[in-house]
């Protein structure tokens, strides 16, 4: 994410990379089951991961002859993570990738027992109840992407918050698997939504009120959007046992939607760099005020 932040300073083309990109997330994850199954069943247990290796192995090589990285000296002093820890406009767009993530980080290890237990579901339903979620995630990431630009990565976040909730709390009414398809379809939607939407916006906030260097920030992103991943599996089992799976999927709901008005304050953040400059983004090319200033033995700058 950082090097394509750095690959594309313009927003518009930024946000269409990083949906793509996060497509390719979703893609893995609908993959990976079915193609580890075969394999597994047909070939062996090894084959999978060898083959995976290979793979690795081959995109490693095509990006140092594609991309050619190299060590270049940043002209641009680069913020310290102390400062984009504390800086609140950065915390509330990683804090929605977090919650954002966090409840299909809770359905993972919960719905098949749930599935189990209230439909005597076969267990090849089990992870079938999940493509719909990554099916529809591949498609949100590359919309939004673009989408997110034109409406305002805030507003699309904000209601992607609030289509998970409502996804969240409609899933405990399902009696059967196809009834799974239309919740589960618009979870990974939503999801798509908000990664594809706050993913550059970490970018832009660097941009606006820091300095144009990009691991930082890029790494705050990954450790929120790991973060859904840990809290969810971690506090499911106990939370399913104590209040049980229903009123553990409406907590994670309306966190999100106490959390969606939180990405107002991410329509007009200020910005903190120096002298006067101001970025614009939704709808509007950025662009930098400046301020005239006169000696007295100078003219006008």
């Amino acid at each position: 994410m950082g090097m394509l932040a750095e690959r594309y300073p313009d927003d518009k083309e930024r946000g269409n990379a990083m949906g793509i990109a996060l497509g390719g997330l979703a893609l893995g994850v609908l993959i990976g089951p079915p193609f580890g199954g075969v394999m597994f069943q047909f070939v062996g247990k090894s084959a999978p991961f060898l083959i995976l290796a290979v793979l690795a192995l081959g995109d490693g090589l095509l990006q140092l002859l594609v991309l050619q990285p190299a060590v270049v000296k940043q002209e641009e002093v680069a913020p310290t993570l102390g400062e984009l820890c504390t800086d609140p406009y950065i915390i509330i767009a990683a804090g929605a990738i977090t919650f954002a993530n966090m409840g299909i980080g809770m359905l993972e290890p919960s719905l098949p027992l749930w599935m189990m237990d209230t439909m005597g579901a076969p267990e090849w339903q089990l992870g079938a109840a999940f493509i719909p979620a990554s099916i529809s995630y591949l498609i949100g990431t590359n919309l939004f992407g673009p989408l997110g630009h034109l409406m305002g990565r805030w507003l699309a976040s904000l209601l992607g918050l609030f289509i998970i909730g409502i996804c969240l709390m409609s899933i405990p009414s399902a009696t059967n698997i196809n009834h799974l398809i239309a919740p589960n379809a618009g979870l990974g939607f939503a999801i798509g939504m908000v990664d594809s939407s706050m993913m550059p916006e970490l970018g832009y906030l660097v941009d606006l009120r820091h300095s144009a260097v990009y691991g930082s920030v890029y790494s705050i992103g990954d450790v929120a959007f790991c973060l859904g991943f840990a809290i969810g599996p971690a506090l499911s089992g106990t939370l399913v046992k104590h209040f049980g799976f229903e009123w553990m999927l409406y907590g994670v709901a309306i966190i999100n939607f106490l959390y969606a008005p939180m990405m107002y304050c991410l329509k007009s953040p200020p910005a903190k760099n120096h002298g006067e400059r101001q970025g614009l983004m939704y709808g509007e090319k950025s662009s930098v005020r400046y301020v005239t200033y006169k000696n007295e033995d100078e003219e006008e700058n």
